[in-house]
């Protein structure tokens, strides 16, 4: 009896996928429920589950767009190969009568240095370097390779964000100062009460969130002609993977303390290195953080993500001479970016988010000292 394995339907609107991986080869055996292959789309990769227990016949090879509903193989019955059993053990040799003792030659014993004393550096172990690509001369060698549904979608999500809105881009700085010393005085509590650390994301969504209560027009989006204005606060963090960049969504985030939001974004951080992120995980979100700043970036305008009307681009702490009190003084800073629709926010409301976003950053104690139980 054969099993056929089919595409299984991954979420309304999506008709096809890539097949990127097989996680068993032809002719293998899979138990029922074992990841069988990995299906990506145009917004998630999905491992999908084997639907019967037998040897595995491909018909559609990785790196195949298939469609959905399409056989991409099959499951031939079979019983489970059993594990070869294990070699009787061999009788024990007879013992040799042990010889006398044989007089050793004294060795002398090497004093360890003291600490003080100078280690000479262990000798390196020689690699061989990669060899390089060789070309004929004059030869100008290229390498064509197919987007993946992911990455086509977001490249079409782009060009569409800065052709249908008017994107515009402000700019501030916040003093990091005052919300390092904070996590750093509650961090080893933290860890103990509620087993995650607790990261700079979270003030930020904590700040995105009041400032979006101060200036709703952040919180809102173009409909045709309807302005429609959310009153809740659902907001997407823009995560690079190997695939490209996904925005899961922290439901509630109004809502939520600085533990939970650090549980939330460890939670989508692993299903994003797991490949496990589902459409549901990217739905909904009214407003976008993004944090350029874990790969070195010191500023950068943030691309809208749409319908949304706001972006807020977090960058690189660096330690920079400003000037407090008439002082020239050196103090962790970071620059912050604000991408927004034009059409549906003002310059006087983009500066007055931006401002209090600033403000809440750099006031950490009001703000989140209520959130450290």
């Amino acid at each position: 009896m054969s099993t056929e394995i089919k595409v299984p339907a991954v979420g309304e609107s999506i008709s096809s996928g890539i097949i990127s991986i097989w996680h068993h080869k032809n002719g293998d055996y899979v138990r029922t429920g074992e990841p069988l292959f990995t299906l990506e789309t145009d917004k998630v990769s999905t491992e999908i589950p084997a639907p019967a227990s037998g040897v595995v016949r491909i018909a559609a090879e990785a790196d195949t767009e298939v469609k959905i509903g399409e056989v991409v193989g099959s499951i031939e019955e079979a019983p489970e190969p059993q594990a070869a059993p294990a070699a009787p053990a061999s009788a024990p040799a007879p013992v040799a009568a042990t010889p006398a003792p044989v007089a050793q030659p004294a060795v002398p014993v090497t004093p360890t240095p003291s600490p003080a004393a100078p280690t000479p550096a262990p000798t390196p172990v020689p690699v061989a370097p990669t060899a390089p690509v060789q070309l004929e001369p004059g030869e100008r060698k290229v390498t064509r390779k197919r987007l993946s549904p992911l990455r086509r979608k977001i490249s079409t999500q782009l060009v569409a964000a800065q052709r249908n809105a008017a994107i515009l881009t402000t700019f501030n700085e916040c003093d990091m100062g005052a919300v390092m010393r904070f996590r750093s005085d509650v961090q080893e509590g933290f860890v103990a009460r509620h087993g995650v650390k607790l990261g700079f994301m979270s003030f930020f969504i904590k700040a995105v969130v009041e400032a979006l209560r101060a200036v709703p027009q952040l919180n809102s989006r173009l409909d045709g002609d309807e302005l429609v204005t959310n009153h809740f606060y659902d907001i997407g963090v823009a995560v690079g993977t190997e695939r490209g960049l996904i925005v899961p969504v922290v439901r509630d985030a109004d809502r939520k303390t600085l533990a939970e939001l650090e549980h939330d974004l460890a939670y989508y951080a692993k299903k994003a290195r797991d490949g496990a992120i589902t459409i549901e995980d990217l739905q909904g979100g009214v407003f976008t953080v993004s944090n350029g700043g874990v790969y070195g970036s010191l500023m950068s305008t943030p691309i809208l993500n749409p319908p949304q009307s706001g972006i807020l681009g977090m960058h690189k702490i660096q330690e920079r001479p400003v000037v407090s009190n008439g002082q020239i003084v050196i103090r962790p800073m970071m620059y912050l970016a604000l991408s927004y629709d034009h059409r549906v926010v003002d310059g006087k409301e983009a500066v007055t988010f931006l401002i209090r976003v600033k403000e809440a950053i750099e006031n950490p104690l009001g703000l989140f000292m209520g959130d450290i139980k």
